[in-house]
């Protein structure tokens, strides 16, 4: 488990300076973490995260193998990944497949700069995508409802709907309320039914069956009229060669997740960096301090 001091903390222990505390922190980092060796990485994995409110994101490419923070960049343009492709054509490292979402600049930058790499669309991100239309189907269904009873079996139901019908809480009549709901809107069912579905995609025997049930499942989100989940279905159909290379290379980016968390504890706990350059060079030793200096 990680434990964390902050700078302040060390500070008053030690009793010198705030600044002097930091800035040997700094240099120890920058001497063991800032340039990540590159030569044997076989798998990456992009993403970003937020920095501050709003949409201020940083770029983070990971080792999915070692879970070492390999680059963070500022933005999530494809050129933020330049500096980190210089690196990795001096490293010499032969990349196999990388995972990411969907986002256009990632897929950009990595085909050109990885042209013989498979991108794998994260499974975990395009279930995420699903939820988000089936959340807006419910609430558009719920404004639209006249009947007072049906609009009340509607309430309250966004997070039972997200749930894999397995995790529905018995004990609290989750199963129930959701199958009341659903039972009284069609497309409602349609849409949960469907969502759960699709999760056995990635669970087919070999490639050539993903693909028939990719298919099938496609002919269904269009048969059922619905525009949001006929949008979806248009993008899987435009990414299905992401998808499948999941077949080939089994990798998301959930290790990234569990960063993400990580991150968040270091701005907590250090109320925000105002040097960014420090802040990077905290998230590059993430995966080996068992303390930190914030």
């Amino acid at each position: 488990m990680l434990r964390f001091a902050t700078v302040q903390d060390v500070s008053s222990y030690f009793k010198v300076s705030w600044n002097t505390v930091k800035r040997i922190d700094k240099e120890n980092l920058q001497r063991h973490y800032s340039k990540p060796k590159l030569k044997h990485v076989k798998y990456l994995a992009i993403d970003e995260f937020a920095v501050h409110k709003g949409h201020k994101y940083n770029t983070v490419v990971m080792d999915i193998e070692t879970s070492q923070v390999l680059f963070v960049g500022e933005g999530r343009k494809a050129s933020v990944l330049g500096p980190f492709w210089r690196r990795l054509r001096g490293s010499g490292a032969k990349i196999e497949a990388v995972a990411m979402d969907m986002w256009p600049a990632y897929y950009e930058a990595v085909s050109s700069n990885l042209p013989n790499a498979s991108i794998v669309f994260d499974r975990f991100h395009i279930t995420r995508i699903l939820n988000n239309h089936l959340s807006e189907i419910r609430r558009e269904l719920f404004r639209e409802e006249s009947n007072a009873d049906n609009k009340e079996l509607l309430k309250g139901t966004r997070w039972l709907l997200l749930k894999n019908n397995d995790n529905l809480n018995e004990k609290y009549d989750e199963k129930e309320r959701l199958e009341q709901a659903i039972a009284v809107n069609k497309p409602l069912a349609i849409a949960y039914y469907l969502k759960e579905e699709l999760s056995l995609l990635w669970g087919q025997e070999n490639l050539e069956k993903a693909k028939a049930f990719l298919g099938q499942w496609v002919a269904k989100a269009k048969a059922s009229g619905i525009a949001r989940l006929n949008k979806f279905a248009d993008t899987l159909l435009n990414h299905r060669e992401g998808i499948f290379n999941w077949y080939k290379h089994q990798i998301s980016t959930g290790p990234l997740e569990g960063l993400n968390n990580k991150i968040k504890v270091l701005k907590r706990k250090a109320y925000g960096y105002r040097d960014m350059e420090y802040f990077r060079l905290k998230i590059y030793a993430l995966h080996t301090s068992r303390w930190y200096a914030l």
